[in-house]
């Protein structure tokens, strides 16, 4: 299949795939990314990392992708709780990212023009990039579900970052009432930017969803 990546194809998925998801309440709120450093991941892996999600969802004219959403560090942390087991498949596979990026262009991924970044993830998509276990579009959809996850899941779970992911959805935000003007959807609400766990129902993160990412 020879796809174009574009922001409106990855939101297709997010809505195939129910993205807005939720991990046990220990993965606590959102950290000052520019402070933070990986915790899970080494450097390598990080930047490696980076530069897929921000070719999964990239950002445009319209606004923000992924990388700015913070998918990147929401995997990071969440690799270290809820995505544990996962760990190794991403020590293996984003190794093998730069492997076949080496093999095909002579540089590793984050290193590649975009358009040689997106050949490289088609090459995993389409199952013909070798060196994965147990192969690489199995990596492939690991690796963009989970960027879902961290572009529009609550931000509370460390992705999400200022909104940026229920902007570009158009979501509004959490109500826990609407008034008869709002249903009458003649103008688009105003954005509610409130974390679940903002709420007195969620304080102390006491509401744990439980670890859904059996894929």
């Amino acid at each position: 299949m020879n796809r174009s990546w574009s922001r409106r194809e990855m939101l297709k998925r997010a809505a195939a795939v129910g993205a807005v998801t939720a991990v046990p309440s220990s993965v606590l709120g959102q950290p000052n990314a520019a402070a933070e450093s990986y915790a899970n991941l080494n450097a390598a892996e990080a930047r490696t990392l980076e530069a897929i999600v921000a070719r999964l969802i990239p950002s445009d004219a319209n606004g923000p992708g992924a990388l700015e959403a913070g998918a990147a560090r929401y995997i990071d942390r969440a690799l270290g709780d809820a995505l544990a087991a996962w760990r190794a498949a991403y020590a293996n596979g984003l190794a093998a990212v730069d492997t076949h990026a080496r093999k095909s262009n002579g540089k590793i991924f984050a290193e590649l023009q975009p358009t040689e970044q997106d050949a490289v993830l088609r090459d995993l998509e389409r199952n013909v990039a070798t060196g994965f276990a147990p192969s690489a579009a199995t990596f492939f959809e690991l690796v963009l579900g989970h960027t879902l996850e961290g572009t529009f899941s609550d931000p509370h779970y460390g992705g999400n970052r200022d909104f940026a992911g229920w902007e570009m959805l158009g979501y509004p935000g959490l109500r826990l009432a609407v008034t008869a003007e709002q249903q009458r959807m003649t103008a688009q609400p105003e954005m509610t930017r409130l974390s679940a766990y903002d709420l007195p129902m969620f304080e102390g993160g006491a509401h744990d969803a439980g670890d859904d990412h059996g894929r």
